[in-house]
């Protein structure tokens, strides 16, 4: 057996990125063609760096004429996403539809089931006035505890108040939240059953391996062509596919809630950068110490973010299940 390669902070870059454009798209040309039987590929599109690169990479396995990108605002979502996703679409000319899903979520109750849990928190809060957003705020460099979620309430004036959240509203905003992608996934398989195209999914190696997904929302698709790449690697096939600045220089956003919000601040709680080297340090099994030498960090916190990731894995493995099929048979 070879020696495991020294870590080091470049352990993450891509030697051939052409290479590995090429592969992936040439598996799922393979997999949609062939294996799937489909015509195309339906894929949603927001103006968020990695549904731009698996737009990218499903143009270039299926020809953009056999592509289709949806757009599926509501009533929260940034503006920003739909201008980005129209200038991802005209870059690789591809058809559009923009599908606005607020109607659905209204008949849902995804709001109001949201809403009502947030009032029982800041009875002040009103949905017409108000902003929202939960996220973590801990650094989990600094402590081996399990995260904690907070809300938070923008008031008219721009002010934040933010309070710890208990566990049954924590679970009752995230059930409603996950309305609305679950609603996307329903309407892409509505426009993938009509074209005879399948469902490409855009989650990365961290949205799988972390559980940042809603099962059988975003996490519903027939094939996920970046689901092995970093974050920092989906930047560098970025860059070679020719996506637009503007989208390269996007914060990334989990772009949910009604007031703005990273998704280190929502979930992932570090930096990309410095998290998929912990990451890659964790699943690969380096020492702790090996990796924090390597970053100028100490022992204890790449021990501590060990711990996030063990946490995390464990938790959130029930997303990650396909349905279990019991064998009646005696």
């Amino acid at each position: 057996m070879s020696k495991k390669e020294a870590f080091h902070k470049d352990i993450l870059v891509i030697k051939d990125v052409a290479k590995t454009c090429d592969f992936i798209s040439n598996r799922l040309r393979e997999i949609v063609f062939n294996e799937l039987g489909r015509k195309g590929g339906i894929i949603g599109i927001s103006g968020g760096i990695d549904s731009s690169v698996s737009l990218a990479l499903t143009v270039k396995a299926l020809g953009k004429d056999n592509v289709l990108g949806i757009m599926l605002p509501e009533k929260d979502s940034s503006p920003d996403s739909l201008t980005l996703a129209r200038t991802l679409a005209e870059k690789f000319g591809v058809k559009t539809l923009v599908e606005e899903i607020t109607g659905a979520l209204n008949g849902f109750a995804c709001y109001r089931r949201r809403d009502e849990a947030i009032k029982r928190i800041f009875n002040e809060y009103d949905p017409e006035t108000h902003k929202m957003k939960i996220g973590i705020k801990q650094n989990p460099m600094k402590s081996s505890l399990p995260p904690v979620f907070s809300v938070t309430i923008v008031d008219p004036d721009g002010s934040e108040k933010s309070k710890l959240l208990p566990a049954n509203e924590y679970l009752q905003i995230v059930a409603a939240s996950n309305f609305k992608q679950r609603s996307r996934m329903a309407m892409l398989y509505y426009h993938a059953e009509k074209n005879y195209y399948a469902v490409i999914g855009t989650p990365n190696k961290h949205e799988v391996q972390q559980g940042f997904f809603v099962k059988h929302g975003d996490g519903g698709a027939d094939v996920i062509p970046i689901a092995a790449l970093y974050k920092t690697q989906v930047y560098q096939l970025a860059r070679y596919l020719g996506i637009p600045e503007e989208i390269i220089r996007r914060t990334p956003t989990s772009d949910t809630y009604s007031a703005e919000q990273t998704q280190e601040e929502f979930f992932f709680q570090l930096p990309f950068e410095l998290l998929d080297l912990i990451w890659y340090g964790w699943e690969n099994g380096y020492d702790a110490q090996e990796v924090a030498e390597a970053l100028d960090r100490s022992q204890q916190e790449i021990e501590n973010v060990y711990k996030n990731f063990n946490r995390k894995q464990a938790t959130t493995a029930y997303l990650r299940k396909q349905p279990i099929v019991i064998n009646s048979q005696l």
